[in-house]
C-alpha cells in the first residue's frame, strides 16, 4: 500500500531531523542539524518559528514542565520556558556531534551521538534522567539513529545506520534496562539506509530511508506493508503529529547533493498515514 505526501513546510534544510510532536503546545518540533536551528510549525495555523542554537543540534524534545531538553554537539542541555538555556551534561568531545534522540516511556532521553568523519565505533546511545543520571548503553556506534518502543514499552527499536539494520531489544519498563537483541529487518541494498523512526499504535515501525526516497512501514514481525514514496533521495526522519496523531510528518535533507530536488529539505506530511502514539515528554 502506498500513501500521498503533501508539503507542510517549504523549506531548504541542510540536514532536516527530528520532528515531534509537541502535544502540549499543539506544534511540530523539527531541527535542522547542520544549520544549527530548531524549527516549530503550527498545522492549524500556519505559524512557524526558527530560534538558532550555538552548535550543531541532534534532537529536540519537549520537557514534562515546560520548555525543551536538546541533544547538542557538546551534551544535552535545558532550554527552558524563559528561554534560559543551560546544561544538564556537558561533555565536549573532538570530532563528535550529537544525532538522534528519543524519549523513553519512562521520561529519559537516549540520546544518540556520531563522529563527523562517521568512523565505526565512534559513536555512542546513552540514557539520560530528568535528575542528570546518565549511562552509555551501547558504546560501538557509527550513526546512532532511530529510537522507538512499542506501545506496551516492552520492546525498543533501534537503527546504526550503517548496518542497514532495524534491530529490536528487550526493554524493562521498570528500570530501563536492555535485554537481548536481535534484527527486525535488514535493507536490501539499492534501497537506501534506515535513519529515523517511529512506531504506530499497531506497534508497526515507520523508518526513512535516506538515499532511498522513501519512508516504509514494518510489522512487528518484520513485513513490509505499506511504503510513501518520496521525490527526494535524502529521507531523515518521521513522526506522527496532529491533532489525531494521524497525520505522519517527514523531514528531509539537502546535504551532499550535487543537484538537490526543489523539496529537498522540506517537511513533508503523509495525510492519514496510520495512527501515532502519544510520545512521552522528558521528565527532566
Amino acid at each position: 500500500m502506498t500513501y500521498a505526501y503533501e508539503v507542510a513546510v517549504r523549506a531548504e534544510a541542510t540536514l532536516g531531523e527530528g520532528p515531534t510532536w509537541d502535544a502540549a503546545a499543539g506544534r511540530l518540533l523539527w531541527i535542522d542539524i547542520l544549520g544549527s536551528r530548531i524549527n516549530t510549525y503550527d498545522p492549524l495555523s500556519g505559524r512557524r518559528t526558527t530560534r538558532t542554537t550555538e552548535q550543531h543540534i541532534g534532537a529536540v524534545k519537549p520537557r514534562a514542565n515546560g520548555g525543551l531538553v536538546l541533544n547538542l554537539r557538546d551534551g544535552v542541555g535545558l532550554l527552558d520556558p524563559d528561554d534560559t538555556f543551560r546544561w544538564l551534561r556537558h561533555e565536549p568531545v573532538p570530532g563528535r556531534r550529537a544525532n538522534d534522540a528519543a524519549v523513553a516511556p519512562d521520561g529519559s532521553l537516549w540520546a544518540g551521538t556520531m563522529r563527523y568523519d562517521e568512523a565505526p565505533g565512534g559513536g555512542t546511545l546513552s540514557r539520560i534522567t530528568g535528575e542528570g543520571t546518565f549511562d552509555v548503553v551501547l558504546d560501538d556506534v557509527a550513526v546512532s539513529n532511530g529510537t522507538g518502543w512499542s506501545p506496551d514499552g516492552r520492546l525498543m527499536y533501534y537503527v546504526d545506520s550503517p548496518t542497514r539494520r532495524v534491530d529490536v531489544f528487550d526493554f524493562d519498563v521498570t528500570d530501563g534496562r536492555l535485554g537481548e537483541r536481535r534484527t527486525l529487518v535488514e535493507i536490501e541494498d539499492g534501497a537506501g539506509f534506515p535513519d529515523g523512526l517511529t512506531v504506530d499504535a499497531d506497534g508497526c515501525v515507520w523508518v526513512a530511508l535516506w538515499d532511498g526516497g522513501a519512508v516504509r512501514r514494518y510489522t512487528p514481525a518484520g513485513d513490509l506493508d505499506r511504503v510513501i514514496e518520496l521525490p527526494t533521495p535524502r529521507v531523515t526522519a518521521c513522526a506522527f503529529g496532529g491533532p489525531d496523531l494521524t497525520d505522519l510528518y517527514i523531514t528531509t535533507a539537502r546535504v551532499g547533493l550535487d543537484a538537490p530536488h526543489p523539496l529537498a529539505g522540506s517537511l513533508l506530511v503523509a495525510p492519514g498515514a496510520g495512527k501515532g502514539l502519544v510520545q512521552p515528554a522528558f521528565a527532566g
